[in-house]
């Protein structure tokens, strides 16, 4: 490969006494015409490349066809209407559509027509409760900076002006007059989409006021926090206030609403452990916590004096991780039992009333409703059974399909397995590998193998039309559970943070190795992905372990871990990462693993197709720019290093459909042609 020269700068910082190389830093200023222009060079190269795949073009059409089908969401009441989400197949945004009972759906928001190219997109919506007026927020291009429009939900007039720059925010209505919205002071100065956000503001909105009589509520220079959300209570008796300065920990108020004037009053004062208040009787708070549970509990207090002090358990912790939602006047206690879902339906007092009978191994997710509502819906999914929405009643405990996935797919052909293999330091780790049943174990089958690994997220079984694409072709379809995570609670979390994240990168390795030692692959056939905190994850082990794997997918990845925090929210992530400013410690640990700084030149480096997207201000692009021009710079093999820099588009959410298309099509085209395979 012949690569475009990316331009080299004499930069240089200092940690702790030690000289660190910065030269593409211009590559971190989005703004510039010379930044634009590698952009432009870089994705002519790739697309070039990919050009000449014989089958690339055969692989997107297979992708159009597998995904050309109904789509629908679970169903959710608003006054007199039943609202739910439909695709009728290749639809690049889903339709909002609504429903009186008896009578015929109508669309009633269509993202589709908010922008010619379908790339502004539906990021939320949120009905005062009795479902008369709504706020839905929109995000360009995938940004997440949203506008926020106002309407009245039964001749769908709009009402007031629209808010703009607004960012990580829900919409908390207090009645039909106003409601709750976070966001943070846009930067003034330098990049729009990669300037620091520091501090999140809690605002209140009256409707038919400018947003400059917008009152701050919480947040500010009184009391700084990155990260603040707001909820009400369904009976709208109080507002909840959530406040954090990481992506784990929260601070928790409370705000007695029947009283004018009444005091925001603190219940949690610290950032130790996560809390949220998940349902409310009258002065009695049901609250889920980690506190002295790192699994999760649900606890009850009252309101007048709900400090930790005076929690009582109602739902105790168990072996298993907790995730709880109300419906129905119900408490679901949804449990991840090694990686998989567990659904039980609790009373107010805390009495098992039933377990959730789920069709096999997988996810559920749902169970959400209101109170008077005695039916609820819920999805089930798993890497071999595709979506399906359920109809639950809370009094029979009876499930009902609801919606059955019209995907073209015949289950009975594949297989999911669960298999439990020893990382570097003996730590059990799951993983769980689909393929065809009947394939061979002979060493020879194209691979592909899924991390994140952070940030408390776990990685649960989910159905993917582009997986299916893969195995229908001999590919097999690993995904292991690292440490980081959530899948075992807290402590599993915190094994994989900070100068424990080797261990991550570890769980990974002893992933790939398993995999080849048990015959389902060898290197020559193995590809790993990963994206944003998993983006991370295959680009710090391919960089330890280059042999290892043939081709490597890097998704939208913090690379420059010397430098993340000075971007967006990223210093939010100090949790997991740490900073090179914390110590020397830290710094050492970090400029070890990260991605940019750990390649080494005239190493072979596998076959890499790194993306990103020039509207992405969550983990910017001058992430993964960095990173393709150190690797293309330093690859001393002959396997290719391209990137694909989507325009118009961001992190991830909101992406259009035909856009997804034409990056999994070539993903996998590039897959299959440099493991010298073809597509059938």
């Amino acid at each position: 490969m012949t690569y475009p020269e990316t331009r080299k700068e004499t930069i240089t910082d200092n940690y702790f006494g030690t000289t660190v190389a910065d030269p593409y830093r211009w590559l971190e200023d989005d703004r510039s015409a010379a930044t634009k222009e590698w952009v432009v060079t870089q994705n002519k190269v790739t697309q070039d490349y990919l050009s000449k795949i014989p089958f690339r073009d055969a692989l997107k059409e297979r992708l159009k066809k597998l995904m050309n089908y109904e789509k629908y969401s679970q169903p959710f009441k608003e006054g007199e209407y039943t609202y739910f989400y439909k695709n009728t197949g290749l639809q690049n945004q889903s339709v909002l559509y609504r429903q009186k009972e008896g009578a015929e759906a109508e669309v009633f928001l269509d993202p589709n027509t908010f922008s010619k190219d379908a790339t502004t997109s539906l990021a939320g919506i949120n009905f005062s409760k009795d479902g008369s007026i709504l706020a839905y927020q929109l995000s360009g291009g995938g940004s997440d900076w949203t506008d926020v429009v106002v309407m009245k939900a039964a001749n769908k007039q709009i009402v007031g002006d629209t808010l703009t720059d607004v960012k990580f925010s829900g919409i908390a209505w207090q009645g039909n007059t106003g409601f709750y919205y976070s966001t943070y002071d846009k930067p003034l100065e330098g990049s729009q989409l990669s300037g620091i956000t520091q501090y999140h503001k809690l605002y209140y909105h009256k409707i038919g006021t400018p947003q400059k009589d917008d009152v701050l509520i919480f947040g500010g220079d009184q009391t700084p926090r990155r990260y603040i959300s707001a909820g009400l209570t369904e009976d709208q008796r109080y507002l909840i206030i959530s406040a954090a300065n990481s992506t784990s920990g929260n601070e928790l108020y409370i705000k007695g609403l029947q009283e004018k004037d009444s005091p925001i009053v603190s219940i949690v004062d610290n950032f130790e452990q996560n809390h949220n208040i998940i349902d409310n009787d009258g002065s009695k708070l049901y609250i889920y916590t980690n506190l002295n549970a790192p699994n999760g509990r649900i606890v009850t207090a009252d309101a007048k004096d709900a400090k930790p002090a005076n929690w009582k358990d109602l739902i105790k912790e168990t072996d298993n991780v907790l995730e709880p939602s109300t419906g129905g006047g119900k408490i679901f206690a949804s449990y991840i039992v090694d990686a998989v879902s567990k659904v039980l339906q609790y009373d107010r007092n805390g009495k098992l009333e039933h377990e959730i009978a789920l069709p096999g191994p997988g996810t559920a997710v749902g169970f959400g409703s209101k109170k008077e509502e005695q039916d609820l819906y819920y999805t089930f999914t798993s890497y071999t059974y595709p979506t399906t929405i359920f109809k639950y009643n809370v009094n029979t405990g009876k499930s009902a399909l609801y919606k059955k996935s019209g995907v073209d797919f015949d289950p009975s052909k594949y297989e999911s397995k669960q298999v439990f293999y020893t990382s570097k330091d003996g730590t059990k780790v799951p993983m769980i590998i689909t393929f065809k049943k009947g394939t061979p174990l002979n060493g020879r089958n194209p691979t592909l193998l899924y991390g994140y690994g952070g940030f408390n997220i776990s990685l649960t079984p989910a159905f993917s039309t582009s997986v299916v694409s893969l195995i229908e072709q001999g590919g097999i379809y690993a995904v292991a559970n690292l440490r980081g995570g959530g899948e075992y609670g807290e402590k599993w979390h915190l094994a994989g943070t900070k100068l424990k994240k080797q261990n991550v990168f570890d769980d990974f390795i002893a992933a790939a190795e398993y995999l080849i030692s048990e015959k389902y692959t060898s290197s020559p056939y193995l590809a790993i992905m990963g994206g944003s905190n998993g983006g991370l994850l295959v680009g710090a082990v391919m960089a330890q372990r280059p042999e290892l794997f043939k081709v490597a997918f890097p998704a939208v990845g913090v690379m420059d871990m010397l430098r993340y925090h000075k971007f967006t929210a990223g210093a939010g992530w100090a949790y997991d990462y740490g900073t090179s400013e914390d110590s020397k410690e830290m710094f050492d640990y970090l400029y070890k693993y990260s991605p940019v700084h750990a390649l080494k030149p005239g190493v072979k480096y596998p076959a890499t197709l790194v993306t990103t997207a020039d509207h992405d201000d969550r983990v910017v692009p001058a992430h993964s720019f960095k990173f393709a021009a150190t690797l293309q710079e330093r690859q001393g093999g002959d396997a290719p290093v391209l990137i694909r820099i989507e325009t118009n588009a961001g992190h991830g959410a909101g992406k259009p459909t035909d856009k997804a298309i034409e990056e999994i099509a070539d993903k996998w085209a590039f897959m299959f042609y440099t493991m010298g395979l073809t597509y059938k």
